[in-house]
């Protein structure tokens, strides 16, 4: 039977609701209403349920999505409370918003409503919602993160099978499901996943415009975007180029209108995602919590500086090491979204993606310049390269886990290829294609693998041996019996996934906290590039590989664990235990309110760890402090009568007591401690009006300083009684010395 793709195109696309070029396959030749498909192309009748699908698709087509979905659903809740509090500056700020519905508008990390975190509150109000409804646990506030994983999946399957096979649409939704650093982030409460998601919609909703040139899914997608900047500030903006240029160039109606729609759609964008700035810049700061992030308590200046142009430049006022382009963050160049530090996070299916996205532009060349199939492979495509060479270049803040961003593109492009180059197989070049896909895959697979040679040794020669075979059998696809070719097909398609499919079980079977976290096995990501991590900090004669850091018992930093302790398993940065311990010790287990123990938020599940007996430890930069119980009752009583029941050097320190307490903590100087807020004068106000009862000692240990922080805690030193619980160090603000 002659598929959709391997009948003899017929025209070149619509224009303006007419087609040109001779009569379309479906439909009358010249009367075909706006969307009808290109020749070659399958048209697109409404299904007739949720579980029957399109008339026209194979009877397993839509059980097969659905056992997608359910599947994704359940790797992704699959022993969720591992990662506890996960990032618990983020779980601080939902806890706040679960209690005070300022807090939740303005995103404060804390219920006083003293500083913001140094995001939009976007991606926090779904977690906030649940926690109101399901109370303050792992599960919900990791759970719809989870669901917007599934989400994201579901969206991509539809935007790939809108054009192109069922078969390719599961392959996308896969591609993605099983991407190590999307199941590391679709578990995670930073405001990542709800990007991702929101990029994969508006790719979708561009793509739905250029069918038809209907004005009111361009508008839709400038409203998504516009929301996904209230997640992310500028990073939402990436694909903006290449969404508008695609659309300028190839919607099927005129000049005119096309501009038109996109000043609508860029309205949209503008009402959508600065409804929330205009209200935060106009609301009178003196009654608003300070911008976190900023240092003139300002969210343009926070937008455009720390969280915009300085991650480009890498001159970010306020960041760790002060700005001024230090390079501690890795090696920039091409071949970033390669390297030590990301291969194992996203890169899997990238060379495979490249080759497929070529050979899908070089098969619809002869299409209109309305082809919506063509403008499928610009969208996704454009995306995905706009997005990766950003990322490769941008000299300022960056982490492995902003790669999640590109795994929706690279689904989407290897599915769509897969699907139109199969269709092709009877043509020469097309096999050809298809095959170095696979055999890019599989070779790149067998690098990644190899870079981890004591993680499943057999698995990389696996990968190889059958994508290799495979692609070699797919060379002769076009000639072969069907069942034959279906067969060398999935080989190739298994060697493909598998390699990405054992990282992502890897990091599903482990928790995930602190503010770096990569996905896979121990050793998969290795901070490389200039000093091997922020500060140069590298792991010592006993510590672990470089760049393990973020899971529960992981180095805390970028670098590795500290010299002397065992298997580098403490934290890599000071708020892990101390120097010569084990330091993977855990706090007691069981504290109410914090799933799995609290040595560190949502911390391990072994019983009473070192710290936890000891009572606690000061935070870190990245990580929290370990809170033991005697602290936890020290801050605890007669807390209802102070709006802060402390104050501390550092967001994670501050989310720390926080989350163990229940009560509002004061982060001084905002996540970095480098925010100028409290100033030395606002503080002693708080302070001689009774709104603040402890200062916690030691907190923002290599964090950084805006001379109010210094400047605070040298008042405080030399004016009020110190006072111990367990390890930990307080100073009482109501007791004078």
């Amino acid at each position: 039977m002659t598929t959709h793709f391997e009948q003899p195109a017929q025209h070149d696309g619509q224009q303006g609701g007419r087609q040109g070029g001779g009569a379309a396959v479906w439909g009358p030749p010249t009367t075909a209403p706006r969307g009808a498909p290109e020749a070659g192309e399958p048209r697109r009748p409404r299904p007739r349920g949720p579980l029957r699908g399109r008339p026209e698709d194979p009877r397993w087509a839509r059980p097969a999505l659905l056992g997608l979905l359910a599947a994704t659903l359940l790797l992704y809740l699959y022993d969720l409370s591992a990662s506890g509090y996960a990032n618990s500056f983020y779980s601080a700020a939902v806890q706040a918003g679960s209690r005070s519905w300022k807090a939740f508008f303005f995103g404060s990390l804390d219920a006083g409503n003293a500083i913001t975190v140094d995001k939009p509150p976007a991606s926090l109000w779904p977690m906030e919602l649940s926690v109101r409804l399901f109370g303050l646990n792992s599960w919900a506030i990791l759970v719809p993160e989870a669901l917007m994983g599934v989400g994201a999946v579901a969206v991509v399957h539809a935007a790939v099978r809108r054009r192109f096979s069922p078969a390719a649409g599961l392959i996308a939704g896969a591609v993605l499901a099983l991407t190590p650093v999307a199941a590391l982030m679709f578990r995670f409460n930073n405001p990542d996943a709800m990007l991702a998601l929101l990029m994969s919609a508006a790719c979708y909703l561009v793509v739905r415009a250029l069918e038809d040139g209907r004005t009111k899914w361009l508008v839709w997608a400038g409203a998504v975007i516009g929301f996904a900047f209230l997640a992310k500030t500028l990073q939402a903006f990436l694909i903006l180029p290449v969404l508008a240029l695609v659309y300028a160039i190839c919607a099927p109606v005129s000049p005119r209108k096309r501009f038109g729609q996109l000043a609508a759609a860029t309205l949209a964008l503008v009402v959508s995602g600065g409804w929330w700035v205009a209200i935060v810049e106009l609301w009178p700061a003196s009654s608003r919590p300070y911008v976190g992030g900023s240092q003139n308590n300002s969210f343009l200046e926070l937008t455009f500086g720390y969280n915009g142009l300085g991650r480009l430049s890498g001159d970010e006022t306020g960041s760790v090491g002060g700005g001024g382009g230090t390079g501690m963050w890795g090696e920039t160049g091409w071949d970033r979204m390669f390297g030590s530090e990301v291969g194992g996070q996203i890169s899997w299916l990238l060379p495979a993606a490249l080759v497929l996205l070529v050979a899908g532009l070089v098969a619809t060349r002869g299409r209109g310049r309305t082809s919506v199939t063509r403008a499928s492979f610009l969208v996704w495509g454009g995306s995905l390269l706009i997005t990766a060479v950003v990322f490769s270049y941008m000299a300022g803040i960056f982490h492995q886990y902003y790669t999640v961003a590109l795994a929706p593109y690279v689904a989407a492009v290897t599915g769509m290829g897969a699907g139109l180059l199969w269709e092709k197989r009877r043509e020469t070049w097309a096999s050809i294609a298809l095959a170095a896909s696979v055999a890019a895959a599989a070779a790149w697979g067998y690098v990644l693998l190899n870079r981890t040679p004591d993680y499943l040794p057999w698995l990389k020669w696996l990968v190889l041996v059958g994508g290799l075979g495979a692609a070699l059998g797919l060379v002769f696809a076009g000639r072969l019996p069907r069942r034959a070719a279906l067969g060398v097909a999935a080989v190739g398609l298994v060697a493909a996934l598998a390699g990405p499919t054992a990282y992502t079980l890897s990091t599903v079977r482990q928790g995930h906290t602190g503010s770096i976290v990569t996905a896979g096995p121990a050793g998969a990501s290795m901070m490389g590039g200039r000093g091997g991590g922020p500060g140069g900090m590298r792991g010592g004669p006993d510590g672990g590989m470089p760049g393990q850091q973020g899971r529960v018992n992981g180095n805390g930093f970028p670098g590795g664990g500290m010299p002397g302790r065992q298997n580098g398993n403490g934290n890599g940065f000071p708020g892990g235990g101390m120097p010569g311990q084990n330091g993977g010790t855990q706090g007691r287990q069981g504290q109410p309110g914090q799933p799995n123990g609290n040595g560190f938020p949502g911390g391990g599940r072994t019983g009473e760890g070192v710290m936890g007996r000891m009572g606690g430890g000061p935070g870190g930069l990245l990580n929290g402090a370990n809170v033991g119980s005697a602290a936890r009752r020290l801050l605890e009583k007669d807390a209802g009568e102070y709006t802060w029941v402390a104050a501390s050097i550092g967001s994670q320190n501050a989310a720390s007591y926080q989350l163990a307490t229940g009560d509002p903590v004061m982060a001084v100087g905002g996540f970095n401690g480098t925010d100028p807020s409290p100033t030395l004068a606002q503080f002693k106000k708080y302070v001689a009006d009774g709104r603040i009862h402890y200062f916690i000692a030691g907190g923002g240990m290599g964090g950084g300083d805006s001379g109010a922080a210094s400047g605070i805690t040298s008042w405080v030193e030399s004016t009020f009684k110190k006072v111990t619980a367990g390890s930990a160090t307080f100073y009482d603000l109501t007791q004078r010395t």
